[in-house]
């Protein structure tokens, strides 16, 4: 069976996977353009086009009080375990955090005009571990739509996953958790002169690690910026979104292998994750087998 760094290699443009994670190392992000094609594009924005409709805005400011913010997805449509276990993806996230990474996230995120700049913050903050460190997890950002100058496209502080304990300017407070306060949109305590925008056209992938400061961008554009972004994260840590609850056993038993496992149904070596001393893809096949046992009776 070929690895994921095999199955990742029609996307590295002739370059070793080696020579990828150096630059990774470096500058804590990555850019792979038109990684999907425009069919594969459009079938994703028709399974979102449902929850979108129903035009949930975020709580608070971290959240945005212009972006709808769909969780779950892996309950919602198989076409999100495709962007979850896309070997791309996969292959750097199990480089940096090793072959029992799981999925902490996964989310569609639409950015309506107006919305303004998010907080600046890493995603893999909820760790207090002190600076500087290993990542202990890594963003990929999957462009639904073209991400523009003007739209929102996410806003990275290359070589910040290097740092040490220093705080930026505009950084994420838990008041931005709390709160919902009028968005300024002239105003932008975060703005950067070493900033870079990731704009990007429909259909590729960025990919952050945990520990790179970085923000949504405001919307000054005239239409929404729709991204989806799974989130991963050492097999050991805890996930921001509980996969075991959101995704139930029945719809988990569907899904694919790789993705199964991403969620939980997997160990971290020796024996992190089992249930009642058996492994928990044991008892999903034994859950599917009572289910059949009973509908064919």
């Amino acid at each position: 069976m070929p690895t994921t760094i095999e199955l990742a290699s029609p996307w590295l443009q002739g370059r070793t996977f080696a020579s990828w994670r150096e630059d990774f190392d470096s500058r804590g992000y990555l850019i792979f353009e038109r990684v999907l094609s425009p069919d594969s594009v459009a079938e994703i924005r028709a399974a979102l086009a449902p929850f979108l409709a129903r035009d949930l805005t975020g709580r608070n400011d971290f959240e945005g009080l212009k972006t709808n913010r769909v969780y779950a997805l892996l309950a919602k449509s198989p076409h999100f375990a495709d962007l979850a276990i896309h070997p791309l993806a996969l292959a750097f996230a199990e480089a940096e955090l090793g072959q029992s990474c799981l999925l902490s996230a996964l989310l569609a995120i639409n950015l309506h005009p107006g919305e303004t700049a998010q907080p600046w913050h890493f995603d893999d903050g909820g760790a207090k571990m002190p600076r500087p460190r290993p990542a202990l997890g890594i963003s990929a950002f999957w462009a639904i739509d073209d991400t523009t100058e003007l739209n929102g496209s996410t806003e990275v502080i290359p070589g910040s996953h290097l740092w040490d304990e220093q705080i930026v300017e505009g950084a994420t407070k838990p008041a931005d958790f709390t709160t919902r306060t009028t968005p300024t949109p002239d105003r932008d305590p975060g703005n950067r002169p070493d900033a870079v925008k990731m704009t990007m056209p429909a259909g590729s992938l960025a990919i952050a690690k945990g520990t790179l400061w970085h923000r949504g961008g405001a919307n000054r554009s005239e239409r929404p910026r729709l991204i989806i972004t799974p989130q991963y994260c050492a097999g050991w840590v805890r996930q921001l979104e509980n996969m075991s609850l959101a995704v139930p056993a029945d719809l988990a038993q569907k899904l694919p292998e790789r993705a199964r496992e991403l969620i939980g149904y997997s160990i971290h070596p020796p024996f992190m994750g089992h249930v009642d001393g058996v492994h928990p893809k044991r008892l999903l096949q034994a859950q599917g087998d009572v289910v059949l046992k009973r509908s064919a009776s």
